[in-house]
């Protein structure tokens, strides 16, 4: 049989050429051609072109009816809540993160706990049918039902999901998958591109829910063309250091459910395992209050966190470092609190961390950030038990921050007792246990923590 010829499209301008290019012809950009397989004689469509959902009738908006998507638990907790309630059946979802993060791990505990309602099937293109059962072994599950193919063909792939047609599909990974439609490499850009196309068309068409896992550059960024993020309906990625125990699942796309939700697993010996009390991870168990150290209350989805920032100010070159926060706003707040407080740190170095690898991209960390400079400044501990949230402006006002009250509620409910926020945020009705000090500006809340 003749091998189909394949043509070289630039990403840029649309020209095409018979062989790559290093520069387009057409519009002289560098590196912008990328392989895809060429048209047929004669004009006839590919069935690479055919539509995931079936054409209808234009009908008005009103007049559709509108369900909510079925779903079903995949049995893990965490994985469930990033996922906005289980899978949905036709639903491909994109898990990305670094070398021995925990996804295949996580996602073989998925497998073998959605084996005992549904038929299950696990693509390896990295690992054999053995290192696979060496796995399961070692965590413990029985496997008796979950199905395992090692292929990275994909024609042979989308033949066994024929013939095995099953309920939820693992493809891992996406980037040793290769299409004899092209003539590159597994892993390259056209590869990856055209293996997420044919098997999301595939998962649409039988109804099988599929998941496939994607490598990360250096950067931290999905391996491939980010067209494979729109392509799928969910882009979760895996957080976490290798040399700690604690992971993070972050959802970044959803169509199903909300984005930015997280879920929170500790690595054991027998697997992932969710972790119900999160907060317990980011805060630091100081037998006594210490300077430096402040609790925030943050929203991580619909979660909120109790995360512990710390601050460190030393005689030294006017250095400016921080841990899991934006530099450049750790710069503007400590102008802030110059020019509106009196505080000066123009011959300190500033150092800030947010405890237990967190990132924080809120703004509404600004004040527990400044509580915490001050203290640390003064050598004087906030009082135990303290927690602050709120937005600070370049005006030195504190700007409230969405859901304050669902924030207040999770820290009383931890046993905290003292809360700096924004005065539009105060609770209507006393919350039980906590005392809420309720400020406008930066000063306020300076003047505030000085007396306590």
């Amino acid at each position: 049989m003749a091998k189909e010829k394949s043509v070289y499209t630039c990403n840029e301008c649309g020209a095409s050429s018979p062989r790559w290019l290093g520069k387009c012809p057409g519009c002289n950009a560098w590196n912008t051609l990328v392989e895809s397989p060429a048209e047929p004689a004669g004009g006839g469509k590919s069935h690479r072109f055919q539509a995931l959902a079936k054409t209808s009738a234009v009908a008005t908006l009103s007049e559709i009816e509108a369900v909510d998507t079925a779903r079903t638990p995949t049995g893990i907790e965490e994985l469930d809540r990033v996922l906005g309630g289980g899978i949905v059946a036709g639903g491909v979802t994109l898990i990305g993160g670094d070398p021995g993060v925990g996804k295949s791990t996580l996602l073989l505990q998925a497998l073998d706990a959605l084996s005992r309602n549904m038929k299950v099937l696990y693509v390896t293109g990295e690992e054999s049918g053995a290192q696979v059962a060496m796995r399961a072994r070692r965590l413990g599950l029985p496997g008796t039902a979950v199905r395992v193919l090692a292929e990275i063909n994909l024609e042979r792939v989308l033949a066994t999901l024929t013939s095995e047609t099953p309920d939820f599909c693992v493809i891992d990974s996406i980037q040793t998958v290769y299409t004899e439609q092209l003539t590159s490499a597994p892993g390259s850009v056209a590869q990856v591109r055209e293996c997420a196309a044919l098997l999301t068309r595939a998962a649409k068409g039988s109804g099988c829910s599929m998941v496939l896992v994607g490598h990360v550059t250096k950067e931290g960024a999905l391996a491939g063309p980010r067209v494979l993020e729109h392509i799928v309906d969910t882009v979760l990625y895996f957080e976490g250091d290798t040399h700690s125990s604690f992971r993070l699942v972050r959802a970044i796309k959803n169509r199903f459910g909300a984005v930015n939700e997280i879920g929170v697993f500790a690595m054991t010996e027998k697997g992932l395992k969710g972790v119900s009390n999160p907060s317990a991870i980011f805060l630091s168990a100081h037998a006594e209050p210490v300077p430096g150290s402040c609790v925030l209350v943050t929203l991580e989805g619909t979660r909120p966190l109790l995360v512990e920032l710390q601050a460190l100010v030393d005689v030294g070159g006017a250095r400016r470092l921080s841990v899991g926060l934006d530099r450049d706003r750790l710069a503007m707040l400590l102008a802030v609190l110059h020019r509106h407080a009196g505080v000066a740190t123009n011959d300190q170095d500033v150092f800030v961390n947010a405890v237990g690898g967190v990132r924080i991209s809120e703004p509404a960390a600004d004040l527990a950030v400044l509580l915490a400079i001050q203290s640390s400044l003064r050598g004087r501990p906030l009082p135990r038990g303290f927690l602050a949230f709120g937005e600070v402006g370049l005006a030195g006002e504190v700007r409230p921050a969405p859901r304050g009250q669902e924030r207040l509620k999770e820290a009383a409910k931890l046993g905290f007792s003292v809360a700096v926020i924004p005065k539009a945020n105060a609770p209507k009705k006393p919350i039980e246990g906590l005392t809420v000090h309720a400020v406008e500006r930066i000063e306020e809340a300076m003047d505030c923590v000085r007396g306590l």
